[in-house]
């Protein structure tokens, strides 16, 4: 049985409010390919982080406290959403890479946010984290359609990137300069662990486009890998 971990931006979570409807069709998708496939998904902290984070730095406070309450942002998301597919509550979330392949064990979805705590991280690297332990395939759910040579917001003539390698996509990255709460379809830890590693990885927007994943045919989204 194959793994895929899922690392699902808090922006689609709770962009404002709950986004009760894509939750409810990311649910019967995810509970559709079970039977295929063993699942971890990662759960950004999207607002509710970056909300933390703003607050905690207009008082002067640290990076390493920024970056633990985007954490603790993830992991109320994740305790959420593992509720919202009727969890036992008393499973609970792991925050340790072995409490997480313990439970995969036991069943073949698990639903987590942040980790233990690495500078410049975010649940992106998590995610890729996890995806090298497992030895699984990536996915990256975001708001965007994938990777674009430069911000389609503020570039009318921003090219839309299908494939790409680990490295080039790398270079992109590191241009990047990090920040705890940060959007961009991959952090620069993440780039780092999946051209390390070389994690096959992929970048989608749309929900019908993770179906189409799962079922093996071609999806619209970025790739990155061979």
């Amino acid at each position: 049985m194959k793994t895929v971990v899922i690392s699902l931006g808090g922006s689609e979570i709770i962009p404002e409010n709950v986004n009760s409807k894509y939750l409810k069709e990311f649910k019967k998708i995810i509970l559709r390919n079970l039977k295929n496939y063993k699942i971890v998904v990662v759960c950004g902290g999207g607002s509710l982080a970056r909300t933390y984070i703003h607050a905690i730095e207009s008082v002067g406070g640290n990076i390493y406290h920024q970056s633990l309450a985007g954490i603790n942002a993830t992991r109320a998301n994740a305790r959420f959403l593992s509720y919202f597919f009727g969890f036992d509550p008393e499973w609970g979330i792991p925050h340790k890479i072995r409490i997480l392949k313990k439970y995969l064990k036991k069943r073949n979805l698990v639903i987590c946010g942040g980790l233990e705590y690495k500078s410049n991280q975010t649940s992106d690297s998590t995610a890729a984290t996890i995806a090298f332990k497992l030895n699984a395939q990536f996915i990256n759910l975001t708001n965007v359609k994938g990777l674009y040579d430069k911000d389609p917001k503020k570039f009318k003539n921003a090219k839309f990137v299908p494939k790409i390698s680990w490295e080039n996509f790398d270079k992109i990255v590191k241009k990047i300069k990090f920040k705890p709460g940060q959007h961009f379809v991959l952090d620069q830890e993440a780039s780092k662990i999946i051209m390390k590693n070389k994690i096959q990885t992929y970048i989608m927007m749309n929900l019908k486009e993770l179906e189409t994943f799962f079922h093996g045919k071609n999806f619209i989204g970025t790739t990155i890998g061979e």
